[in-house]
């Protein structure tokens, strides 16, 4: 199944959903709503979710797309999709509403169960995380100069006598708290980081982050974009529980624990 990747393309569509949410980001009111699983909406979620949606659309009309903020697929449908593209327009709503910059645009194109591609845009910093597997990660800076993110040779997080431990800003829970404290049993130096949204895992593909454990519940959306960077660049994005990949378009689209290494 030949790729139909063209990265300038979907950087446009990235740049653009970006555009939208930076006007939403600017006005006073954001327009809240809250959905049924009690997480927060805002004109910017919708915004941004039209513009990729439709740009989408035109570029690729034969790819089917499964998005946060679109209506729900039915697994009877998407079941046979070897290929679709896995959308969160707004990866952080809730640090989007705190101001903090910490949130992203994250677009995944997904074939056979793996990210084979993603793009994970940080609107505020003008900054674009892209790659995958095939093709290598990479960040685009505001300025348009594009630097290659390769860990490809960087030791095992256990491995080291420094680590370097990135986790959510806004979910931080005891599994992650013990693992701390496990590494700085062993006489490691540990440095804790908290970020939001889909820039944890870009952290570890950056090399920023020697790992990310989430031991917390995520979607399948929140992940698949930045999963594929962290491959390109190199990293590991397996379960907690059995070691084996993240799988995507499973029935549940709940992500089970995992660990990015």
């Amino acid at each position: 199944m030949p790729s139909p990747i063209d990265a300038d393309t979907l950087l446009r569509i990235l740049d653009e959903a970006s555009e939208a949410i930076l006007d939403v980001y600017g006005k006073d009111d954001f327009n809240i709503e809250t959905k049924g699983d009690s997480s927060p909406l805002t004109e910017a979620d919708r915004k941004a979710n039209e513009v990729i949606v439709a740009r989408l659309k035109e570029a690729y009309p034969e790819i089917p797309i499964l998005s946060e903020e679109s209506k729900e697929v039915p697994y009877e449908e998407r079941r046979g999709w070897k290929r679709f593209w896995l959308v969160d327009p707004v990866d952080g709503t809730k640090e989007f509403i705190k101001r903090n910059g910490e949130f992203t645009v994250n677009i995944a194109l997904v074939e056979d169960g793996r990210p084979v591609w993603g793009g994970v845009a940080r609107p505020t910093e003008g900054v674009i995380f892209f790659g995958g597997p095939e093709d290598g990660a990479s960040r685009r800076d505001r300025d348009g100069s594009v630097v290659r993110l390769d860990q490809s040779d960087k030791p095992h997080f256990r491995e080291l006598d420094e680590v370097t431990v990135v986790a959510s800003r806004s979910h931080l829970t005891q599994e992650v708290t013990d693992l701390v404290e496990e590494l700085k049993g062993q006489g490691k130096t540990v440095e804790f980081l908290s970020a939001g949204s889909s820039l944890k895992l870009c952290l570890v593909a950056e090399g920023k982050a020697d790992v990310y454990p989430r031991f917390g519940p995520t979607m399948e959306w929140d992940t698949g974009a930045a999963h594929a960077v962290a491959l390109g660049a190199g990293r590991r994005v397996n379960r907690a529980d059995n070691g084996e990949p993240l799988a995507y378009n499973k029935e549940n689209l709940l992500n089970p624990w995992f660990i990015v290494e």
